[in-house]
C-alpha cells in the first residue's frame, strides 16, 4: 500500500517537473533576450557589412531591450567567423550579418566547413548596393556601348581590377563580360583599395566599385563613371545610367546583406529578430544613414530571405562555372 501510494506521488512529481519544464520553456522563448545579442561580422572592420550591422545595432539594442554586441570575426574568406555561427547553440544570442560571399562561396570553395542550407535559419534580409564600373580617363569611352565596341575591337587587351580572385567585384565582372561577350583579362589585388589605387593610378583599365568609394574620384574626375548596376539609378551618383538603360540585361551584380541564426533557432526568436530588423531599418534616420553611404535598405520575411539564398547560390554557380572560377 504504501509502495503503491509512494509510486503515485512519483508519478505525479515527473507530471509536474515535466509540465513545469514546459512552462518554463515557453516563458523562456517569450522573455527573449534576456541578455546581450551577439552579431558575428565575418570580416574585417570598415567594410561594408561592418558599417551596416554599426548602424543598426544601437537600435536594434533599444528596441530588443538588451546590448547588441558586434564581433568581428574576420578570415578565410568569411568562412571562420560563419562556421562560427553555424555551430553556436541555436538560442537568438548569436546571430550572422552577411553580404553577397556567403551565397558564392558554396560554388568556389570545394569545401566548406558548413552548409549554408542545412546549418542556417534566414532571419531578414537587410539591404543591397549597386556596383558601378568605373574607367580610368585614359580609356576612350564615355558609355557603356563605347566599352563594349572597344573590348571586342581588341579582345583580351583590356583589363579589370578586383579584390581578389572569388570576391564580389570579380565575379560582378565576370557576369558583365558574359552579358556583353567580351574578352577581359583579370587583375586580382589583395582587397578592393588596393585594386582602386590600381585603377586611379591607369595601372588597370576599369573595376566594379561600391558608388559611395567609386563618388570622390568620379566626381574629382580621376575615374569617369560608365554604368550601375540596379533597377534605378542610385542617389550617390544619379547622373550615371544602369546598365539596362545602357542596353545591356544580365548584369545583376550588386551587394546583398542579410541576417542568419544557426539551424533549429526557434520560430518564435527567428519572428522576433526579423521583425525588430525590419522596424529599424524602416526608421528615418537610419533609413538616410544608409541611402548616404549607397545602401537600400529592405528589411524581409525570414521565408523571402531563404527564397533570396537559394537564387544567388544558382545565380553564382552558373559564373563560376562559366569563369572556371576555383579556389582552395
Amino acid at each position: 500500500m504504501i509502495t503503491r501510494l509512494a509510486q503515485g506521488w512519483a508519478y505525479a512529481l515527473l507530471v509536474a517537473a515535466v509540465a513545469g519544464a514546459g512552462m518554463a520553456g515557453t516563458a523562456s522563448a517569450q522573455a527573449y533576450p534576456a541578455r546581450a545579442v551577439r552579431v558575428i561580422v565575418p570580416f574585417a572592420p570598415g567594410g561594408g557589412t561592418d558599417n551596416l550591422v554599426r548602424i543598426m545595432a544601437p537600435k536594434m539594442s533599444a528596441n530588443l531591450g538588451q546590448q547588441v554586441i558586434v564581433d568581428n570575426r574576420p578570415g578565410a574568406g568569411s568562412q571562420i567567423g560563419t562556421e562560427l555561427v553555424a555551430k553556436a547553440a541555436p538560442d537568438g544570442y548569436t546571430i550572422l550579418f552577411v553580404d553577397t560571399s556567403f551565397t558564392s562561396s558554396p560554388s568556389l570553395y570545394p569545401k566548406l566547413p558548413y552548409d549554408p542550407i542545412r546549418d542556417f535559419a534566414p532571419v531578414s534580409l537587410l539591404a543591397s548596393a549597386p556596383v558601378v564600373l568605373i574607367v580610368h580617363p585614359s580609356v576612350p569611352v564615355k558609355t557603356l556601348k563605347e566599352l563594349m565596341a572597344l573590348a571586342k575591337a581588341r579582345p583580351g587587351e583590356l583589363n579589370f581590377a578586383t579584390g581578389g580572385a572569388g570576391s564580389a567585384t570579380h565575379l560582378g565582372v565576370e557576369l558583365f563580360k558574359s552579358a556583353a561577350a567580351i574578352n577581359l583579362v583579370h587583375i586580382p589585388y589583395k582587397g578592393s583599395g588596393p585594386a582602386a589605387a590600381a585603377v586611379v593610378g591607369g595601372e588597370v583599365a576599369m573595376m566594379f566599385a561600391g558608388p559611395s568609394s567609386a563618388k570622390p574620384h568620379v566626381v574629382a574626375g580621376r575615374l569617369r563613371a560608365i554604368a550601375i548596376t540596379g533597377e534605378k539609378r542610385n542617389a550617390a551618383l544619379p547622373e550615371v545610367p544602369t546598365f539596362v538603360e545602357s542596353g545591356l540585361k544580365g548584369v545583376d551584380s550588386g551587394t546583398y546583406w542579410g541576417s542568419l541564426a544557426p539551424a533549429a533557432t526557434p520560430k518564435e526568436i527567428i519572428q522576433t529578430l526579423s521583425a525588430t530588423m525590419a522596424k529599424v531599418l524602416q526608421m528615418s534616420d537610419v533609413r538616410k544613414r544608409l541611402i548616404e553611404l549607397a545602401f537600400e535598405p529592405i528589411g524581409s520575411t525570414p521565408e523571402e530571405h531563404a527564397a533570396s539564398i537559394r537564387t544567388e547560390i544558382a545565380k553564382w554557380a552558373r559564373v563560376v562555372k562559366q569563369a572556371k572560377i576555383r579556389l582552395q
